[in-house]
């Protein structure tokens, strides 16, 4: 069965057939904040997909054929092209449909853009150390301050953008590239990053409005339990909830 919330497939399951015409399919796993920016582009365009979510506890051997990586998201089109690491997936489904480009047109905008998402990408695995060190019972004073000078850097370029997001007036790609941290901020007990940050603080609200962000979204609790697992290298932790 193939769906957002559907079980994920493990080691010993069968490679899922051909792709139907018509449509594009996202392997990707339901907690996954890199899959959620695929998601979310997918809704943003309203692309015809269907998602296979993959257990990354116990994967399947057949998912090296589709990424060699062995990682979500991945793309495949009903030609069996496959298309992997997020970033890519996320311009590749604007480029490739039709409907609101999310990358800007103009060239400085893209740049600009591309060189925040690669500031960002430093931000990303501080998440996880933070996440690490709690389950241990060790002090995470150091890497706490550490996400909250890197956050204050983003709140820095958005206050001299002067707009509610970070490409303009509407919500662009880099927002939806770095919203899923954000809405993890709270399961990862990292709200007080946010204290002197209001400009984005004033930017979380108002991606909260949008409608993609509002169907791909996980309650802090259901996070925060799956991480638990997660953290345990548990194999039912990409199932959690189901």
């Amino acid at each position: 069965m193939a769906g957002e919330h559907s079980r994920s497939l493990g080691k010993g399951s069968t490679a899922p057939g051909a792709v139907p015409e018509g449509l594009i399919r996202l392997y990707s796993m339901r907690f996954c904040p890199f899959a959620q920016r695929t998601r979310l582009v997918l809704r943003a365009k309203g692309i015809s997909h269907e998602v296979i979510n993959i257990n990354l506890k116990n994967k399947p051997d057949w998912l090296f054929e589709k990424n060699p990586f062995g990682v979500v998201p991945v793309l495949e089109t009903c030609k069996g092209q496959l298309i992997y690491e997020s970033p890519i997936t996320c311009d590749y489904l604007d480029e490739a449909f039709p409907g609101k480009k999310l990358m800007p047109s103009d060239p400085y905008e893209r740049a600009f853009q591309k060189m925040l998402l690669e500031h960002f990408s430093k931000i990303t695995p501080l998440f996880f150390k933070c996440a690490m060190a709690l389950k241990d019972g060790q002090d995470t004073t150091a890497q706490k301050a550490e996400i909250t000078e890197k956050l204050g850097k983003l709140e820095e370029i958005l206050a001299k953008r002067n707009t509610t997001f970070y490409g303009g007036d509407s919500v662009s790609m880099i927002d939806y590239m770095i919203w899923p941290w954000f809405e993890r901020l709270e399961a990862f007990e990292l709200t007080d990053s946010l204290s002197h940050a209001p400009k984005l603080q004033r930017w979380m609200e108002a991606m909260k409005q949008d409608p993609a962000v509002q169907a791909t979204m996980t309650d802090t609790q259901t996070f925060k339990n799956f991480l638990q697992l997660y953290l345990k290298n548990s194999p039912e932790a990409c199932d959690y909830g189901l």
